[in-house]
């Protein structure tokens, strides 16, 4: 639907309507989605490396390092 252009005056028809919202829904739910991949491997990133910190932490402890 990259033909059509809102700045040209014309008014798009029903159906040119339908495709270029279908097309926009299409897009926004791809964008969400990976988005939302990004962000929870960003969560489990950090909770990996907060996990990882409290271990050292713990064995430092139980080793009689502090």
């Amino acid at each position: 639907m990259n033909s059509y252009r809102f700045g040209t005056g014309r008014e798009p028809t029903d159906e040119m309507l339908a495709q270029i919202m279908h097309e926009a829904a299409t897009e926004a739910k791809q964008r969400n989605e990976e988005a939302l991949k990004r962000y929870f491997e960003e969560l489990r990133k950090g909770a990996e490396e907060q996990q990882a910190k409290w271990a050292d932490r713990i064995n430092e402890v139980r080793n009689g390092k502090r």
